[in-house]
């Protein structure tokens, strides 16, 4: 299906902002469902199928429920290991902070949403990474 779907986006030259835009959905969404990180509804699957001109087959692959993450390992591609890294040097930081501000929990992954952006700068474009996860405090019983 991802494959299917980088070719389609290659074919007729479109970015995932465009694509994104035609769907009324969020970028970041529609690029992790075309990645097979999340579900898409038979609504979503089938306007993306059009717009894309998929497969019958990739448009109901992408409403199949994801195995989501990247494995068990530590990627080796550059990009995916800085972002581990930033956990690594700084998460227990990022985890202080968080229990400081709203108590003893942890931020959802599920209900949540990001925004990516480059940010141009004189000294060498930067990249701007926007969380906003729901805050589930750990329950006391």
């Amino acid at each position: 299906m991802t494959a299917e779907i980088f070719a389609a986006k290659q074919k007729i030259n479109i970015d995932w902002k465009t694509i994104a835009e035609h769907m009324q959905l969020s970028e970041v969404w529609v690029t992790s469902a075309c990645l097979g990180q999340n579900s898409a509804t038979l609504d979503v699957a089938k306007k993306l199928g059009a717009l894309l001109n998929l497969s019958d087959e990739a448009v109901t692959v992408l409403q199949q429920f994801p195995a989501k993450g990247i494995g068990p390992t530590i990627p080796t591609d550059p990009l995916l290991y800085r972002l581990f890294e930033i956990c690594f040097v700084y998460g227990y930081t990022i985890k202080e902070l968080i229990n400081e501000k709203c108590g003893d929990g942890i931020m959802s992954a599920i209900d949540f949403s990001m925004d990516i952006k480059k940010i141009e700068d004189a000294k060498g474009d930067r990249v701007q990474i926007t969380m906003n996860g729901k805050f589930l405090p750990y329950k006391v019983w």
